[in-house]
C-alpha cells in the first residue's frame, strides 16, 4: 500500500532495481480488474521492469472517497513514478485501461515513449458490441459469482477457450471490486473520448484487438490506428476481449517485437 497523490494504493512492482536496456511498463487495467489478472504477463516481460495498481476500489486498493476522471489518475500515476525516480515508460492498456492508457499519453507525452492499446475504443465514440456481452459485463455478478461467469464466458469474452484448466486459472485470479470502486469506475470515463485528439498523439502506437470480441469489435482498432498518426493495429485470430490469455503467445510476441523495434525517425521528431 502506498500514499500517491493523497490515494492509498495497492502497487504492484517488478524489477524496478534490476539493470534493464528498456523503459519500465507502466500498465493500466481493465474495469474491475485486479492486479493479480495480469500479473502473468509482467512475469514473462522479465527483460524490463513494470509497475501497476489496483484503480480506487478495486482489488486491495481502498474505496475513493470521491470520484475520479482520467486526469486526476493520470497525475496520480504519474506521481507515482516520480516517486521511484521513472523518468519515461512504455504504456500499456486493456479495455478500459486502454482508455486510461490513451489519455496518459496525450497529459504525460514527456514521460511516454511507447504505447500499447488492447482490446480498447476512443471512449465514448465507441462502435458497441454485443448487447448480450454489454449486459452481461456491467453486472459485478461475473466477479463474485463462478457459476455465472462459467456460464457466461464465452459471450462475455468471446474466442473462449478451450482448455478448461485456462479459464479456471484466470477466473482464480479474479477479486471483485467494491460496488462503490465499480461504479466509480464507470464513471470516471462517462463523458470522456480521445478522438479530437488522437490526430495529436505522436507516440508511436499498437494497436492490438481479437477479431471475436464481443464487446469492442475490431472496428474500434481501426478507428484508433487511423486516427493516431505513427499506429498500427494487429488483429489476433479467434481472439476474444481476452486474446492477451487465450492467445497469450502470439499477443506477448507482438508487443515484445514492437516495445523493442527501433524508434522511427517521424516518431522520434514528434
Amino acid at each position: 500500500m502506498e500514499e500517491v497523490g493523497g490515494r492509498t494504493l495497492r502497487v504492484a512492482k517488478w524489477r524496478l532495481d534490476a539493470p534493464s536496456d528498456h523503459p519500465p511498463i507502466l500498465f493500466f487495467n481493465g474495469i474491475g480488474a485486479n492486479i493479480e489478472a495480469v500479473a502473468p504477463l509482467a512475469e514473462v516481460l522479465d527483460d524490463r521492469a513494470f509497475i501497476m495498481f489496483d484503480m480506487p476500489g478495486v482489488g486491495e486498493s481502498p474505496d475513493p472517497v470521491l470520484p475520479y476522471n482520467p486526469f486526476t489518475m493520470s497525475w496520480t500515476a504519474a506521481q507515482l513514478l516520480g516517486r521511484y525516480d521513472i523518468d519515461e515508460v512504455d504504456v500499456l492498456g486493456i479495455s478500459w485501461g486502454g482508455a486510461m492508457a490513451q489519455h496518459f499519453a496525450l497529459q504525460h507525452g514527456a514521460r511516454t515513449r511507447r504505447l500499447v492499446l488492447i482490446a480498447t475504443t476512443p471512449g465514448m465514440a465507441m462502435v458497441p458490441g454485443n448487447p448480450a456481452a454489454f449486459t452481461k459485463m456491467a453486472n459485478p455478478r461475473r466477479y463474485i459469482d463462478p457459476d455465472f461467469m462459467n456460464e457466461h464466458f464465452a459471450t462475455l469474452y468471446g474466442g473462449a477457450t478451450e482448455n478448461p484448466g485456462q479459464k479456471a486459472e484466470h477466473v482464480g485470479r479474479l477479486k471483485p471490486p467494491s460496488p462503490r470502486g465499480y461504479l466509480y469506475q464507470l464513471l470516471c470515463m462517462l463523458g470522456w473520448t480521445s478522438l479530437p485528439a488522437l490526430p495529436f498523439l505522436g507516440k508511436e502506437t499498437l494497436v492490438m484487438m481479437g477479431d471475436d470480441d464481443q464487446i469492442v469489435p475490431v472496428i474500434n482498432g481501426k478507428i484508433l490506428a487511423r486516427m493516431i498518426p505513427n499506429a498500427r493495429l494487429e488483429v489476433v485470430e479467434g481472439g476474444g476481449h481476452l486474446f492477451l490469455l487465450t492467445h497469450a503467445d502470439e499477443s506477448i510476441a507482438l508487443i515484445r517485437d514492437f516495445l523493442d523495434a527501433p524508434e522511427n525517425a517521424e516518431s522520434k521528431a514528434a
